[in-house]
């Protein structure tokens, strides 16, 4: 295939929920997305219109990884010979579709993307109008590299192209990213004590540490207790707006 072609589905990969629908979901955006090998069939004369309808069924997965899982089924398309490869063609695309849905959705909205919104937040707190920048220098190259690389890998491994997200291992990437969340939060909630956001900035310092400390303490118990990270999360951020509206009125 023409390296211009495989470009052609990379980019339109970053569409494919543009047209996401309720009964099929994402399956017209990832048709679109293998556009042009349809048309590079017609030229050899192939039966792009049966390619094309077989990947009309639902289809959803996780945006950000989509482009690995239609790596993969482009290079299992292009290397048919009979209608076993057309079977195993679809069968990786429903069985990866899943997990990568999972894998996505827990790396992505739950742990990276909070995190670069808190430090977003911190900066916009420390009057740098560039702080949504920085939310978009954090979030964008990382979802960026791993649809480009999952795509390439997703072609020029096939029926194991899934490696490459594997070896990621994204699920406990996310687990630190978290963590390291509620440390910066903690972090955070001592800086606005000291810079005179924290409501008690009038009592003694030494209480004002301690709180903090109780806060971490709390999160931590919370999590023990079963509490999802991401809630704990986004209570935080709560908190923390909720302190610095107090301490901007004052």
């Amino acid at each position: 295939m023409k390296k211009t072609t495989l470009m052609k589905i990379f980019l339109r990969s970053f569409f494919i929920q543009t047209t996401l629908n309720f009964q099929r979901m994402q399956n017209l955006g990832f048709a679109m997305a293998i556009t042009p090998l349809v048309r590079e069939w017609q030229l050899q004369q192939k039966d792009s219109a049966g390619m094309l309808n077989r990947h009309l069924q639902l289809f959803n997965t996780n945006p950000y990884l989509s482009a690995s899982v239609i790596g993969t089924v482009v290079c299992l398309e292009e290397e048919q010979k009979d209608n076993d490869t057309v079977s195993d063609a679809l069968m990786i695309k429903q069985s990866l579709m899943g997990s990568y849905a999972a894998i996505g959705d827990i790396f992505f909205w739950g742990a990276l993307r909070p995190f670069a919104a808190i430090i977003a937040v911190i900066l916009s707190y420390m009057g740098l109008m560039l702080a949504p920048v920085a939310f978009l220098l954090i979030f964008t190259p990382a979802h960026i590299w791993i649809r480009l690389k999952g795509f390439i890998e997703g072609y020029r491994g096939g029926k194991t192209g899934f490696k490459f997200i594997r070896s990621l291992d994204l699920p406990n990437v996310a687990v630190k990213i978290r963590w390291f969340s509620l440390v910066v939060l903690a972090g955070s909630i001592t800086w606005l004590s000291e810079g005179g956001y924290w409501p008690f900035t009038k009592t003694l310092d030494v209480v004002m540490k301690f709180t903090a400390l109780a806060f971490v303490l709390l999160c931590l118990l919370l999590i023990k207790k079963g509490v999802s990270q991401i809630y704990i999360i986004y209570g935080a951020v709560v908190l923390f707006f909720l302190i610095s509206w107090r301490g901007f009125l004052n």
